[in-house]
């Protein structure tokens, strides 16, 4: 059963922080120069119908020292040259939180170029639209 992502509101508006702890958790240490990829489940989740649709908040966090590249249904990699292009990869700096939205069957994928750069993926289940 996966847990819901609840938003709880404040003076100021909305705040998504003070989460209940999740049943759903990975982490790696992940390996240089290798794209390593996380499935995103379709697990059951209360009062949800089952199926691929389900949307999840994915918080995703590096350990302070590294920095991971990441892309949704695409191989991740680190940028070459020293002229912008386009990009299916996003850098996640260490130390700092991580979200996207995803939904069930998505591939997530991990690039860095340092070795046993620790990260952890957390996901929440969000309401149907």
């Amino acid at each position: 059963m996966t847990t819901m992502y609840k938003l709880q509101k404040d003076v100021a508006g909305y705040n998504g922080f003070g989460l209940p702890v999740s049943d759903q958790k990975w982490t790696a240490s992940l390996a240089a120069t290798t794209d390593t990829t996380l499935t995103v489940p379709t697990n059951a989740v209360m009062g949800a119908p089952l199926n691929s649709t389900q949307r999840f908040l994915a918080i995703i966090t590096v350990e302070p020292s590294g920095s991971v590249w990441f892309a949704l249904n695409a191989t991740a990699a680190v940028p070459v040259g020293a002229t912008l292009a386009t990009s299916t990869s996003e850098l996640i700096v260490g130390g700092e939180y991580f979200a996207r939205e995803v939904k069930g069957t998505d591939v997530l994928h991990f690039f860095t170029a340092t070795a046993a750069t620790d990260i952890s993926v957390v996901l929440y289940a969000l309401p149907a639209c």
